[in-house]
């Protein structure tokens, strides 16, 4: 029976990473995967890219607009798989799209995001796969103080901040992001305060 997957975690967990070495071990052993992100996604345009260095182009660009159950569902040659990047851009109806794939169409969809964004605020796709996955899988990373990361600090010219909209792509307008424990969090959010 398929399930619908989410593996989220901090920045720097290895989300892409191993988004990649798993539609490689599809194809390795000959079966077709199809590769979804949410266009919105616009650092590496059409294509998945590791911080330690490796890519991959995606099949589809998901608009807001797209209904990616009538996309899959339209496929002649249905795939083996389905990795969804980046899922916490999708919409949420997209979500639910997801899971009628899962669910209606038999096919299991492993989707990889972030939980919440910079300022500990829930991305709503990443809600609402947490109430619909089958398998919830936490990504590990370490912060800079060695404990694990659970939290995204937004950086912007090399200072953190905690104002601005959701969604802002990192390597864009001088933005980074920086993967903290809740410590170290809250430590850099006293300091604007």
């Amino acid at each position: 029976m398929a399930k619908l997957y989410f593996r989220y975690g901090a920045m720097n967990s290895g989300k892409s990473t191993a988004l990649i070495q798993v539609a490689h071990n599809y194809e390795e052993r000959g079966m077709k995967v199809l590769v979804l992100k949410p266009e919105v996604d616009s650092k590496i345009q059409d294509s998945i890219s590791s911080r330690i260095g490796i890519d991959r182009k995606v099949d589809y660009l998901i608009t807001s607009e797209d209904d990616v159950f009538e996309l899959v569902n339209s496929l002649e040659e249905k795939p083996a798989c389905i990795l969804v990047d980046e899922a916490q851009f999708l919409e949420v109806r997209q979500i639910d799209q997801l899971f009628r794939l899962v669910i209606d169409l038999n096919l299991p969809v492993i989707s990889y995001g972030l939980r919440t964004d910079f300022s500990m605020t829930g991305f709503p796709a990443s809600e609402r796969l947490l109430l619909l996955a089958h398998d919830i899988e936490e990504l590990k990373t370490i912060c800079r103080c060695g404990r694990k990361a659970i939290l995204n600090g937004r950086k912007i010219d090399g200072k953190f901040t905690f104002e601005g909209d959701q969604v802002v792509i990192d390597n864009q307008q001088d933005v980074s992001y920086e993967a903290l424990c809740g410590q170290c969090y809250l430590d850099e959010r006293r300091k604007h305060e």
